[in-house]
Order: C-alpha cells, then structure tokens, then sequence
C-alpha cells in the first residue's frame, strides 16, 4: 500500500489532491501551520486533518514512498530537511499527478486566461457523456466533488496545466510537469511578473510546454492570438495542429444560440471569449473520441465554473455578477461579455488590483482601456497589501493614468468603495463585481443580496 505525506497538505489543491489520494486507497498523512475553510473541515471529514499544526520532522519515517511539497512550504523546513536526510523521493504536486497518470491519455488545458472554464467544460462534458476520466481543475466545479480525481480504471486524464511554479525546490512551471497527449492553449497575455519579469520570459514558457507534447500528440490554439500562431509554427513535425477561432453564434434573450453545421444548440454561459473557450474544448474532447455534435449536446446544461461569471442576484430589472477576473486580459474579455449580454442596461464594473502582478506599479499600464465597455467603472486596491508584497507605492492618480478611462474612479478605502456602489440606482442595471480577493474584508454575496433589489 502506497503511504504519502504531504507538507502543506492545507492548500487549495493539495488538500484536493491528499482526499484524491486517501480516496484510492492511499496512507496519507500531512501538516501545516495554518488551516483555512473549506480544506479543514474536508480534511477533518476525511481523517486527515492533523492533530496538531506546524511541522514536526517526527512525521517524516522511513516506510514513506513519498512525500508530497507545496508551495507554501520553505526550503528550511524541519519535514523537508528529514525526508531529504532520510532519501525519500520528494515531488512537486505536478510531478506526483504525472507520476499518476503515466499510463493514461493526459489532456491538458493551458494560457493566461480561460483555463479553468475550459477545462470544466471539458469535464463537464466528458461526464454528461458517461466516460470515465481522472483530473485536476482549479476551482470546485458544479457537479464534482473534489478538485481532483485519480483512479486505476480512468483511461484518461484531464488537467487545468498553470504556468507558476511547482514548488519551492521545483522552479518549473506546473504545465511543463504534465506532458499532455493533448494540450489547448487558449492565449498568451503577461501574468506573474514576480516570477516572469519580462514578456519574453512569459512567453517562452508556453514554447516550451507545447514541446513537451507526447510523440504524435496534438496542440489546439486559439489562432487570434500572435503568440500561439508562432508557437504551433514551430512545433515538431510529428505534432498535429488544430486552430479555432470561437463557435458561431447569437443571442436569444437569456440564452446563447450556437450553430455548427445546420443544427442550432442553446448555451447557458456567455461571451465571445466563452465561444472561443467552447470551440476549444470541442476541438480537445474530439481527439479523444468525442463526437462534435455529442460535445455540444452535452454543453447545453454547462453553468459555469465558480466565480466565472457567477450569478449572485436578479431581479426583473437588475442583474449581479462575480468574476475571478483580476488581469487585464481577463478584465476586459468579462466586461465586454457583459456588455454584450445586456447592450441596453447600464452596465456598472467594480474590480480589485489583488496579485502581485496587478499591484506592480511598471504592470499597471497593462490595463489600458480594459474596463471601457463600462458605464461605471471602480478599481479599488489597499497600500497595505502593496506595503507587505514589498512593492513600490503607487497612488490613485497612477491607477487612474494606466486605465485610461476618464470615468474611472478609483478607491483605496473599501468601506467608501461599499457605499458608493449601493448608492447607485440599479434600475435596468448590471452590478459586475471582478476579484480575486474579496475587497479587504467585504461579503461580497452580501453586497450582491443588499445592493440588487
């Protein structure tokens, strides 16, 4: 019986990945020094939550097989220090689920946008279809469980592949770890500068992960994107590529209307940049063995992953959105959306500078008319945050600068910020709410509820 432990067994996919594991039929054990809701109490359910926080090298003993590192862990850490002494095989999470997967077709979602609605679309359908597959998304998904699945029977296997690194002693992008039978690139926009300090560096990244692809295997990419079209020219030779561009289509009232060849199919989700994700996916889930009719039949009741415009409240005349959104790439392809889906409501956008990357003064000009499709557009951002990243200060004046949107407003006060949004009228209104945070301590469901009435 394999027997695993996990240091930083608390995060967000670790967790998922440890529940994965013991659902197996796995030993596993684990520590950290913090735990958060919701991997607690799934942890505690589970039997695996550990009695104490902290690391104790004590839990390091030689019958282990492996032990599995997370990012939130140090290099000097006392678990670490005893299984290296000890000569256990350390892996990174990337490393440990290619490890699991070796003998299963691998398909793997990547890009700086669209991943994991991409990938839930994918596993989505591929349930609806009755397959059976193995995967790991980046967020809980309607209708799974667990943010990752591994099995014996599984044939295939299907991954969100994140470019930032896999852990403290593996300084490779995650999406190099996987080497897909099938890798989707959906677009290249510059992310995680604290890591990719140049756009060059960024993109090479995605150069190199389309090498991995297994002999014969196939890349699908998204073709209006400059970066990708260059990438798929100089792909070995052995390697098949297969452009899309977005699935037709039109909008019926509350209801996307998709037409592929004759046969109309009505969608729930939204948004040119949700077609192009769509049209994606199909061209993935048709290489292996899916056919496209059958892919857009079993799309029909896709909702959605969290917090991917996420409906929080509606009436007759007003609407409340979430968006994950926080870059400038994903910014403007979610306000745009919106603006699309409701052409005659007032549209008013509030976001969040959270990330490393959106809260670096030399990135901000990155989001440059982003928020344009707005009627009301707010950006807020907390100097404390930037105080403890370390980062240079910046003011409201320069958040204002780099949007270039004369009817921005930007706050650095979330309680103002709060105020002000539930000060407007929302008649015929949509309330678009963009983070990956949650405003320095505001409910943002709350808000929602309160505000939309």
């Amino acid at each position: 019986m394999n027997k695993v432990h996990f240091i930083a067994i608390g995060g967000a996919v670790m967790h998922n990945l440890a529940l994965a594991l013991h659902h197996k039929g796995f030993i596993v054990t684990g520590s950290d020094d913090e735990f958060f809701e919701p991997s607690k109490s799934r942890l505690a359910n589970a039997g695996l939550l550990p009695q104490t926080t902290g690391w104790h090298a004590e839990r390091i003993t030689p019958d282990l097989d492996a032990v599995i590192l997370g990012m939130h862990a140090r290099e000097d850490n006392p678990e670490l220090i005893e299984a290296r002494r000890l000569g256990i095989k350390v892996y990174s999470f990337p490393e440990y689920l290619y490890q699991q997967t070796r003998n299963k077709i691998r398909v793997v979602v990547g890009g700086s946008h669209g991943k994991t609605t991409t990938t839930s679309m994918i596993m989505h359908v591929l349930r609806t279809l009755g397959k059976d597959f193995d995967y790991m998304v980046g967020a809980q998904i309607e209708g799974f469980d667990t943010m990752v699945r591994l099995t014996e029977e599984a044939p295939v296997a299907i991954f969100e592949g994140d470019e930032y690194l896999s852990s403290p002693l593996d300084l490779t992008p995650k999406f190099h770890r996987y080497k897909p039978h099938v890798a989707l690139l959906t677009g290249i926009a510059w992310d995680h500068i604290n890591v990719f300090p140049t756009w060059d560096n960024y993109v090479s990244q995605f150069a190199t992960f389309a090498q991995t692809i297994e002999q014969d295997g196939s890349l699908v990419y998204f073709n209006g994107d400059e970066q990708l079209c260059n990438i798929a020219q100089h792909l070995r030779s052995d390697i098949k590529v297969l452009p899309y561009a977005g699935l037709d289509y039109c909008l019926n009232g509350d209801t996307t209307v998709v037409t592929y060849e004759g046969q109309q199919y009505n969608i729930n989700v939204f948004g040119k940049h949700n077609m192009q994700n769509m049209h994606g996916a199909m061209l993935a889930c048709m290489q292996i063995g899916v056919a496209p009719h059958d892919f857009l039949r079993a799309i029909e009741s896709f909702s959605g992953a969290a917090k991917r415009l996420q409906k929080l409240k509606e009436t007759t005349s007003s609407v409340a959105y979430l968006d994950f959104a926080h870059s400038p790439s994903k910014l403007k392809a979610t306000t745009e959306a919106v603006r699309e889906r409701y052409p005659n409501r007032k549209l008013v956008a509030v976001m969040e500078l959270h990330t490393f990357s959106s809260l670096t003064k030399a990135f901000l000009p990155q989001y440059a008319h982003t928020m344009d499709a707005a009627d009301m557009a707010y950006v807020y951002f907390n100097p404390e945050v930037v105080a403890h990243k370390r980062l240079e200060e910046f003011d409201i004046e320069a958040v204002e600068k780099a949007f270039e949107n004369k009817s921005l407003k930007v706050y650095t006060d979330s309680v103002a910020l709060k105020n002000e949004i539930q000060s407007i009228d929302y008649t015929d209104s949509v309330l678009l709410i963009m983070t990956s945070g949650n405003f320095s301590g505001i409910d943002i469901k709350s808000l929602a509820e309160e505000t939309i009435k």
